[in-house]
Order: structure tokens, then sequence, then C-alpha cells
């Protein structure tokens, strides 16, 4: 489109610049992501791990997202104590892979509910987002966490995700001494868990 542009054989519309603008800011996110895994695989990431209130940012991110659903959506709710203890963690970090799980069951859950929840198990604090969106086959689940993994191609086109995000969010939970998993039903809905030593 943009070559056809600059050699004057189309004629450029509204709709069109709008096109090129929203491909431009898909390969943006595709590039920055891709810069975030290929840091944090290297361990090039910094971490800079300390006492986080953790109820303190489910708290404002839950809220932050719920502002930005639609009336006829998913419901958002925060399920913990406001006494749960603090986490070990890097703020900003913890933030990002939060804000990716949050941004997906957004995204695959059209109505129903979302809910996320934490508590404190032996020495870590397990935080969990459960959705009643799409789901995820059973045969699919093993790869969820590879780097541009869909289960259905069509999914890049409706959501402008760049399938890096979970990988991202993997090695930034593992890089914090944690760990992360799925369970999922296609069609039923998914909860993402991932853990964080307690501090």
């Amino acid at each position: 489109y943009l070559e056809e542009l600059a050699d004057g054989k189309i004629d450029g519309t509204p709709e069109l610049y709008l096109r090129l603008i929203r491909e431009t800011r898909r390969l943006e996110r595709l590039i920055h992501d891709l810069q975030e895994l290929s840091k944090a695989e290297a361990g090039y990431l910094s971490i800079n791990s300390q006492s986080l209130n953790l109820y303190s940012l489910l708290s404002s991110l839950v809220n932050r997202f719920a502002d930005q659903l639609l009336e006829e959506g998913p419901s958002l709710i925060l399920e913990c104590s406001e006494d749960l203890p603090a986490v070990f963690a890097d703020r900003d970090r913890t933030e990002q892979i939060l804000v990716n799980l949050l941004g997906n069951a957004i995204r695959y859950t059209e109505a129903g509910s979302i809910a996320v929840k934490a508590n404190k198990v032996g020495n870590y604090v397990w935080v969990s987002v459960t959705d009643t969106g799409m789901g995820i086959a059973e045969e699919d689940l093993p790869y969820v966490f590879e780097r541009f993994w869909r289960a259905d191609p069509s999914r890049s086109s409706h959501s402008g995700g760049t399938g890096i995000g979970l990988a991202i969010a993997r090695r930034l939970v593992e890089l914090q001494g944690g760990q992360i998993s799925v369970e999922s039903k296609l069609g039923k809905g998914s909860t993402f868990r991932f853990c964080l030593p307690a501090g």
C-alpha cells in the first residue's frame, strides 16, 4: 500500500490510512515484545526485587481494567484479602505479568466474568486469573508459553496480539523465582496461575 501510494497508483483514503496506522502499531508492539523476550532469555533484563504490597498492585490494576470494560462485557472482580502477605518481587515486572494475563483474559472473554485471586501457600503467594472465555484445547496447552504460539491463527487478527506476551510473562516469573501454569477447557475458559516468593 505504501509503495503504491508513493507511486501514485492508488489514492489515499481515511480507511486506508487507519489500516496502515494499525499495522504500523502492531509492528511496533512486535518489535518491542521481541526485544523484551530477547533480553529476558539472555538474562539482560534488570530485576529489582524488594518487598512489594501485592494487594495494592492487584487492586489498582483491576480498577484500571474494569474502567475499560463495556457494560455488556465480562465483570472483573478481585477476590483476595487486604492483608495478603507481601511478595519479594520487582513491581514493574510483576505489573507487566499481570497486565499481560488480564489483557488476554479480556480479549478472549466476551461475557461472564474474570476473577483475580491471590493467596499464600507455603513460602509463595499464588495469583490466578480465571476467565469464562473461549478457552484453549487440551492438546494446545503444552505450547501456550511458546513464542508466537496461537491455537487459532485468527486470534492474531482478533486481538492484535504479537504471540509473545505469554513467553515474556513466563520468563519474568522465572527470573523472580516463581513459576507459571495454565488450566483450560475449550469453550469454558482458562485459569493462569503464577507464584512469587513471599517477602
